[in-house]
C-alpha cells in the first residue's frame, strides 16, 4: 500500500484517523472560546448536528459558562432549555450576554414527554441550540436523539449525571465535568481520537444566577405533551 496512505488514513475516507492521534473533521465545530479545549476536539470546535454528552459531578459547576460563547454564537439565536433544574433567570442570563427573548423554556410531566419534546425540537431545526437534562435515559432513547440531531444542524447537549459515563452511548463526544477552585475540570470519556490521562482545566469567571426555584423574570415555560409542539419549534 502507498506510504502516504499508510500514514494518512484520512486519504481513504475522512472518517478514518489513527487511535493515535485526534481525528480532524472537514466540518469545522462552534467555537468554543476556549482555544485549550478547542484544541483537543476534531472540530475545532463544538460539533453541530450530533448528540453531545455533558456528564456533571453536579448541576451548576460551570457548565453553561463553558457553553456561553457558543450559545451566543450559533446560526440561529433561539436556544431550548427542555427539563432546566429550576425555571430560567432571565437577568442572569443577561449577564452572559442572551437576552430573555432567545430563551425558550420547555417542561414536560412525563420522561417520554421529554424526549419527544426534543426529537421535535431538533427535527424542526429552529433552534440554535438546545440543552436537556436528563438524569435516567434508555439505550434506544439516546440513539433517537442521536439520530434526530443528524437531521439538522442544532448544538445539542444532553446534561446527565456523572454516573452515567459508565454507560455506553452512541455520541461522538462526552465529556465530564468536575468543578475545581476557580472553573472546571474536563475529562475526555469518548472523542475521536486518543485517550487524555490528564484532566483539561478551564477557569471561568464568576456565574451570574441562572435560574430561579420559581419563574420570576422569565415567562411562564411551556408544557412539551407528546402531540403538542409549541409555535416556538416551528415559526
Amino acid at each position: 500500500m502507498n506510504q502516504a496512505i499508510l500514514s494518512a488514513p484520512e486519504t481513504i475516507h475522512p472518517a478514518l484517523w489513527r487511535a493515535s492521534q485526534l481525528a480532524r473533521s472537514q466540518r469545522r465545530g462552534i467555537e468554543t472560546g476556549f482555544p485549550a479545549l478547542s484544541a483537543q476536539l476534531p472540530e475545532q470546535g463544538w460539533p453541530a448536528g450530533v448528540l453531545i454528552e455533558l456528564l456533571l459531578a453536579q448541576n451548576g459547576i460551570g457548565e453553561l459558562r463553558l457553553l456561553r460563547h457558543a450559545l451566543r454564537n450559533t446560526e440561529k439565536p433561539r436556544i431550548a432549555l427542555l427539563q432546566t433544574p429550576q425555571h430560567a433567570n432571565a437577568a442572569g442570563w443577561q449577564t452572559l450576554g442572551i437576552p430573555a427573548a432567545a430563551l425558550l423554556d420547555l417542561h414536560a410531566g412525563k420522561a417520554v414527554d421529554a424526549l419527544w419534546a426534543a426529537e421535535q425540537v431538533l427535527r424542526a431545526d429552529s433552534c440554535g441550540s438546545l440543552l436537556f437534562w436528563q438524569t435516567q435515559i434508555r439505550d434506544d432513547a439516546l440513539r433517537r436523539l442521536h439520530l434526530a440531531a443528524q437531521s439538522g444542524n442544532t448544538l445539542f447537549f444532553l446534561l446527565r449525571p456523572l454516573s452515567c459515563a459508565r454507560q455506553a452511548s452512541p455520541a461522538p463526544l462526552r465529556l465530564a465535568l468536575r468543578p475545581a477552585a476557580d472553573g472546571i475540570d474536563i475529562s475526555f470519556i469518548k472523542r475521536r481520537g486518543p485517550q487524555q490521562e490528564h484532566p483539561l482545566h478551564i477557569a471561568l469567571q464568576p456565574s451570574p444566577n441562572l435560574f430561579h426555584h420559581a419563574p420570576v423574570d422569565c415567562p411562564a415555560p411551556a408544557i412539551a405533551a407528546a402531540g403538542s409542539v409549541p409555535t416556538e419549534l416551528v415559526g
